[in-house]
C-alpha cells in the first residue's frame, strides 16, 4: 500500500535556515541536518549557507555516489512541492553522471606520486644548497627552489583535500598534513574551513572569504558600505585607513602578494588557537610545529643576516606567483551580495570564475587550477582530467549563453589590475564614497 506523500513549499523550507534548524532538499526530498551539521566532513559553513533550499547540484558536485545511501537517516518524510529542475541543471547532472560512469573521478593518474616525489627531491636540493654550498648564488637558487616546492606542495594539499589522492583515507590525511602543515606551515584545517566556504559561495562579497581582504584590497565598491562578513561573523569596516590603502591597491597588489604568506601563517595560528571546533586540531598543531622547527633552523644555517633575509624574501616572492594566480581566477569575475542559491549552481560558478589558458606542459606549474571553472563545477575531478573536460564545459556554457572566460596569464593580470584600479579610483572620491550609480558600476565591472 502506497503511503501518501507529505509536502512542503519552497517558502516553508526557507524557514529552516538557521543554526540549530537546518533543512535542505536533494532531488525534491527534504532532509533535516540540524544535529549533523557540526559533524559534516566539509564543515558547518556550507550547510549554513545553503540551508532552506534545494542543494542537489552542490551535493552532486561534492559527494561520490556512495554518499546517497547515508541520506535516508535525515529524511523528514516531506517532499518539496514546487521542486523544479532547470535545463542548465539537467545538463550539468547529465555531465556529472557521464563522468562518473566513465570512471573519471577515480582515474587520478600518477599526479600525486610525481608531485610528492618532485617535492622530496626539491627539498633535498634545498638542504644541499644551504648546508653544503658557500656561494650566495647557490643560496639564492635554493630560496627560489623552496618557493617552487611550496607551490607544488600546496597543490598536493589542495588535491588531497578535494578527493582522495592516496590509497586510503588515513594515508590521504597524512598527505594533507605533510604537504600542508609540515612543509608549507599552513594548516590544512584552516584551508578546508575557508576553501569549502569559497567554493559554495563563489564570489559572494559577504559569504566568500577569498574576496574579503579589507582593509588591504576591495574588488568592488560595495565593500565601501562596510558589509558584514557572514563567514567571519564581523563587520568589514571601510574606515579612513582602509580607504587610503584601497586607493592605491592597484599599485600595492604585487608587493603585498610577495609577503602574502605571512597572513596565511597568522590565519593558521588564529584558527588553531581559537575556541572554534577544529577537526584534528592536535595533528594540525603538531604539523605546524614541524614546519616552525625545520624552517627557522634551515634559515639559521645561512652565514649572515643579509643572506637570511634574502633567502626568506626570495622564497616568499617566488611563491607569490601562486597567490597571484588564485586572485586572477576570481578578482575580475562577477560578484554579488547575499548567500548562494542552490538552484543556480552552474550559473554562479561560470559567473564567478576565470580560466587561465596555457599549454599542456604548464599544467604542473598551475596545478590544474588554471581550469578554474571546470574545477569549481567538478571539485572532485582529479586535475589530470580537467583539460579533457574543458571543451565539454565550454560547449555547455555556449549552449546556455553563459560566460566561459579563458585568458592568457598576461590578460588575466590586466583584468585584475583594471578591476582593482576601478575600485581604487572610487575609494578616492571622498565626497561620494558610495558607488556612483548602477550603470557606472556595470560599465566598470568586467564580465
Amino acid at each position: 500500500m502506497d503511503v501518501e506523500k507529505k509536502y512542503v513549499t519552497s517558502d516553508e523550507l526557507k524557514e529552516h535556515s538557521k543554526p540549530g534548524d537546518l533543512w535542505i532538499s536533494i532531488q525534491g526530498k527534504v532532509y533535516n541536518v540540524s544535529d549533523w551539521a557540526k559533524e559534516h566532513p566539509g564543515g558547518e559553513i556550507p550547510l549554513l549557507n545553503l540551508a532552506g533550499q534545494d542543494v542537489t547540484d552542490a551535493f552532486i558536485a561534492y559527494h561520490p555516489g556512495t554518499a546517497w545511501q547515508y541520506l535516508d537517516k535525515f529524511f523528514t518524510g516531506y517532499h518539496l512541492k514546487d521542486f523544479k529542475v532547470s535545463e542548465v541543471s539537467k545538463d550539468y547532472r547529465r555531465l556529472a553522471s557521464e563522468f562518473a560512469k566513465a570512471g573519471m573521478f577515480e582515474k587520478k593518474g600518477r599526479v600525486a606520486l610525481c608531485s610528492l616525489t618532485s617535492v622530496a627531491l626539491m627539498f633535498l636540493v634545498v638542504l644541499y644548497g644551504v648546508l653544503r654550498c658557500d656561494s650566495v648564488w647557490a643560496h639564492l637558487g635554493s630560496a627560489m627552489l623552496l618557493g617552487m616546492l611550496w607551490m607544488q606542495s600546496a597543490y598536493v594539499g589542495h588535491d588531497s583535500g578535494h578527493y582522495q589522492v592516496m590509497a586510503s583515507r588515513g594515508y590521504n590525511k597524512l598527505a594533507q598534513l605533510i604537504s600542508g602543515n609540515c612543509l608549507t606551515g599552513i594548516s590544512i584545517a584552516w584551508w578546508k574551513w575557508t576553501h569549502n566556504a569559497h567554493h559554495i559561495a563563489c564570489n559572494s562579497l559577504d559569504h566568500d572569504p577569498d574576496l574579503q581582504h579589507i582593509p588591504v584590497f576591495a574588488v568592488s565598491s560595495r565593500f565601501f558600505n562596510s558589509i558584514t562578513s557572514y563567514f567571519y561573523g564581523r563587520k568589514l569596516n571601510f574606515d579612513p585607513f582602509a580607504r587610503f590603502l584601497i586607493s592605491y591597491q592597484h599599485w600595492t597588489f604585487y608587493p603585498v602578494m610577495c609577503v602574502a604568506r605571512v597572513n596565511l601563517y597568522v590565519q593558521t595560528f588564529l584558527l588553531l588557537g581559537s575556541n572554534r571546533k577544529v577537526p584534528d586540531r592536535a595533528l594540525n598543531i603538531m604539523g605546524i610545529l614541524v614546519f616552525w622547527a625545520w624552517f627557522p633552523l634551515l634559515v639559521s644555517c645561512l652565514p649572515s643576516w643579509p643572506e637570511r633575509i634574502m633567502f626568506v624574501l626570495t622564497s616568499f616572492a617566488v611563491t607569490s606567483i601562486q597567490h597571484v594566480q588564485f586572485c586572477l581566477n576570481h578578482f575580475s569575475a562577477n560578484v554579488y551580495v547575499g548567500p548562494p542559491n542552490g538552484n543556480d549552481w552552474f550559473e554562479k560558478q561560470t559567473s564567478g570564475t576565470l580560466d587561465i589558458s596555457c599549454s599542456s606542459w604548464m599544467d604542473w606549474f598551475f596545478g590544474g587550477l588554471q581550469f578554474q571553472l571546470e574545477h569549481h563545477l567538478f571539485p572532485r575531478l582529479p586535475r589530470c582530467q580537467l583539460r579533457k573536460v574543458s571543451p565539454v564545459v565550454r560547449e555547455l556554457c555556449k549552449k546556455h549563453n553563459l560566460p566561459y572566460r579563458s585568458l592568457s596569464f598576461w590578460e588575466a593580470n590586466q583584468w585584475t589590475i583594471r578591476t582593482l584600479r576601478t575600485a581604487a579610483l572610487q575609494a578616492r572620491d571622498l565626497t561620494n564614497p558610495d558607488p556612483k550609480n548602477l550603470l557606472w558600476e556595470a560599465v566598470n565591472t568586467h564580465g
